[in-house]
């Protein structure tokens, strides 16, 4: 059975590190991943925009396990903010860099999980019908 991606778990943990040692969170986002809403005129010759995710810098911060969402201003203008969590390339403090760079990681869409099957009744074999006891050991 495939498990799912580790990587919002991981930006969430990160997150809650960089801040509780009161640094800023920094989060790097591949801009041309698909479904990715970030304001393009921001974004870098490589594809690539930084973006400060710390609680002073965003509105209504949400860190799910489909993507990481909030609401920021670029130049003033108030902009919603949209990225897949495979679109995250990596998280960061800015003050000194720790943090992690994650690897590609394709696009697919997670099989929704199958429903468990009924377990089939055991019969007792045994005529004893006693219930089960502890005794003291010494």
């Amino acid at each position: 059975m495939g498990m799912t991606s580790s990587r919002p778990y991981m930006i969430r943990a990160l997150y809650d590190w960089i801040v509780d040692n009161e640094c800023t969170p920094y989060l790097l986002v591949d801009a041309h991943a698909s479904d990715v809403e970030v304001p393009q005129q921001y974004v870098n010759k490589d594809g690539q925009i930084v973006l400060n995710i710390a609680p002073t810098a965003v509105v209504g911060l949400s860190i799910e396990n489909a993507s990481v969402s909030f609401n920021a201003r670029f130049g003033g203008i108030p902009t919603n903010i949209y990225v897949p969590c495979s679109g995250v390339l990596g998280i960061y403090a800015r003050e000194n860099g720790q943090g992690m760079i994650f690897e590609h990681e394709p696009d697919v869409d997670p099989e929704p999980p199958t429903p468990p099957t009924k377990p089939e009744k055991i019969e007792s074999t045994s005529t004893d019908s006693k219930r089960p006891s502890l005794k003291v050991v010494k």
